[in-house]
């Protein structure tokens, strides 16, 4: 069983489906929370509408995990560093670890916040700049990178 709080943070993703997904996974996972940066798409729009495409590949997980939607990733990041959260950004980089070190990084600490961004740019230097770690998966074959929903899922359960 999960005892530390992991909260993620979904930067600019585009797709209702991927976010859907990240929040079924969440709920497998046992994540506490789930922040929706910039214009990432919610469970509900700001008039309060359902946003079927996401709750049909969330299968109700958007009523299991909490969330909170946001303009700013850098004020969201800032407010959990006080709550002495380290921060986990998920991107290829130079100085990007392999995301299955995460977990003995991280050994001694309570809280998680892990960072996504977008499908296509990912995470910008700036956002990176704001992460106590980048790691990322390995990519083995042609491809460049896995779907942000795909990658979320592996990382969570590498943490479980």
């Amino acid at each position: 069983m999960n005892t530390r709080k992991i909260i993620l943070i979904l930067n600019n993703i585009r797709s209702n489906e991927n976010v859907g997904s990240i929040f079924r996974t969440s709920d497998a996972t046992g994540v506490s929370k789930i922040i929706l940066c910039g214009y990432t798409p919610a469970p509900v729009d700001r008039f309060g509408r359902e946003n079927r495409g996401l709750t049909k590949a969330s299968l109700g997980a958007e009523k299991n995990i909490k969330w909170e939607k946001v303009e700013s990733i850098n004020l969201i990041i800032e407010k959990l560093k006080k709550e002495e959260f380290k921060i986990i950004g998920i991107e290829q980089d130079k100085a990007a670890i392999d995301y299955r070190k995460i977990k003995q990084q991280v050994a001694s600490s309570q809280h998680l916040a892990i960072v996504f961004g977008n499908e296509v740019g990912g995470l910008s230097k700036e956002d990176l700049k704001l992460c106590d770690i980048v790691a990322e998966l390995p990519m083995l074959g042609r491809k460049e990178s896995l779907n942000v929903s795909v990658c979320a899922g592996v990382v969570l359960y590498s943490l479980i």
